[in-house]
């Protein structure tokens, strides 16, 4: 239960931070890797997980180091950083348009690591291969394919047709791959799962009637990355489970307890209603948090211990939260905990975050943090 209206929460986040300013739980953040990393083992699939989620190198050793096999990044330049940190199985999960400046990078990675490229069409798969020319082979290809989010993907009955002009034009075909992205949204996550399985079987299929042989079948979300049945996928690549966010927790896929990333926001302005509750302004705006909202969410975020509390609003720099009647509304300088609406955006808008554990063990939004690292967000603006 929210505290009374006029009664004061004891500080928790740390008085040397300024903010705004992002804060990652690092036991929270284990206990959510490790979770996942036993959940996919046990199911009989392998776990490489989307790295564009936190862009940061620890993170993604923490990842290696619960069992993933390699990381999914969406863009040459995100691989670019995680192989220079000694990545050496990454997966570029993006239909990507090979221009003249980009061919020699890509070849360069394929060179030093074990790449894979995503390719959606014959166009795709041409204009690949006539960039990398001699090099064509090196990297390999995992055909997209569309189960149902209707965004990037072939069709799963194109798909052979795909895979053989890729063959044809010197590529190397390794696999396929989709994204389930109409998981996300109330009670969508077991729907999906099955269109995953659906087309993946249906695009395997086809394939192996036209010679190809050995594929890797790759999908997973984050709604969708606890399924009970591991479905057709012999690989999944969810991004989100690492941190949680607002969306996660709407849904009903994680608890409070498993929001391992939040944004330190101060009060800078407050009117409250003689009811009680009211509107806040924090000095947190799209510009940290993001603005990111489905149709179907609350708002653009939540605040931690504040359950009834969210995010109506945001501009470039103030964040408006909604307190509704009853509820205790916070004072001025006072600094609260927001839960991002879509996590993945945070990360590529600062440069650094700070790691944080709760003192002496305890647990529960009123818990102070010590603070006790501080990481660099490497692949930060890597959009290309």
């Amino acid at each position: 239960m929210e505290a009374a209206r006029g009664s004061k929460l004891p500080a928790v986040v740390p008085s040397t931070l300024q903010t705004p300013e992002v804060l990652i739980d690092l036991d929270i953040l284990r206990r959510n890797i490790d979770a996942l990393g036993r959940a996919v083992s046990a199911r009989g699939q392998r776990l490489r997980p989307h790295a564009k989620t936190h862009k940061i190198l620890q993170i993604a050793a923490m990842q290696r180091a619960a069992g993933a096999t390699g990381l999914t990044v969406a863009t040459l330049g995100e691989a670019e950083v995680f192989a220079d940190a000694g990545v050496e199985d990454l997966f570029i999960a993006y239909p990507l348009w090979v221009g003249e400046p980009m061919a020699p990078r890509l070849a360069a990675l394929a060179r030093r690591t074990r790449l894979r490229v995503g390719v959606d069409s014959l166009e795709g798969a041409r204009n690949l291969a006539s960039r990398l020319g001699e090099e064509a082979a090196t990297a390999g290809i995992m055909i997209e394919l569309d189960s149902g989010h209707h965004r990037s993907g072939a069709d799963p009955q194109e798909a052979a047709s795909v895979a053989v002009a890729a063959r044809e034009a010197g590529l190397r075909i390794v696999g396929l791959f989709t994204f389930p992205g109409h998981s996300y949204g109330p009670g969508a996550s077991a729907g999906a799962v099955d269109d995953e399985s659906r087309v993946l079987r249906q695009a395997a299929g086809s394939l192996r009637a036209a010679g190809f042989e050995g594929l890797e079948l790759s999908g997973g979300s984050t709604p969708t990355a606890y399924a009970s049945e591991p479905g057709a996928a012999t690989e999944v690549r969810p991004g989100v489970y690492v941190f949680n966010d607002a969306q996660q927790l709407e849904m009903g896929h994680c608890d409070v307890g498993d929001i391992a990333l939040t944004v330190a926001a101060t009060v800078v302005s407050r009117r409250d209603r003689p009811e009680g509750g009211g509107q806040v302004v924090l000095d947190a705006g799209s510009k940290v948090l993001g603005g990111d909202r489905p149709a179907w969410a609350t708002g653009f975020g939540r605040i931690l211990g504040a359950p009834r509390a969210h995010v109506s609003a945001l501009s470039e720099h103030h964040g408006t939260v909604e307190y509704p009647a009853g509820s205790r509304l916070p004072g001025h300088g006072e600094v609260l905990q927001v839960i991002p609406n879509h996590v993945c955006l945070v990360p590529n808008l600062v440069d650094a975050v700070t790691v944080v554990r709760r003192k002496d063990g305890r647990t529960g939004p009123e818990a102070g943090y010590d603070i006790v690292d501080r990481w660099i967000v490497a692949a930060r603006g890597r959009n290309s």
